[in-house]
């Protein structure tokens, strides 16, 4: 996890706290003057803008992806350890809506 990343998340998460709060001190004044109104634009694009880097955060921070193959796996498994149970495979539900008695 870069350092870089958790910086832009912590910096993600205080715009975030900061745009919540201020909706909620607008929102209880305008409450208070019994005057309802929305959100202010201006707190809604902080709001978008710290989850924008909330994103860029989480996805510079986030660890190395591991590679899923077959060819990955039998890199850590013998070939004896692996069961193929063919004994479980039915076929014989195939073809009856299609060849089955009509």
């Amino acid at each position: 996890m870069s350092s870089a990343g958790k910086g832009i998340l912590l910096l993600a998460i205080l715009g975030l706290l900061h745009a919540a709060y201020s909706a909620y001190e607008h929102l209880s004044l305008l409450k208070a003057l019994d005057r309802p109104s929305g959100v202010p634009t201006d707190i809604a694009i902080e709001s978008v803008f710290a989850f924008g880097l909330f994103l860029l955060g989480v996805s510079r921070s986030a660890p190395e992806l591991k590679e899923i193959s077959w060819a990955s796996q039998m890199r850590y498994q013998k070939i004896d350890d692996v069961h193929s149970r063919l004994g479980f495979a039915s076929f014989n539900h195939r073809g009856k809506k299609l060849f089955g008695p009509q």
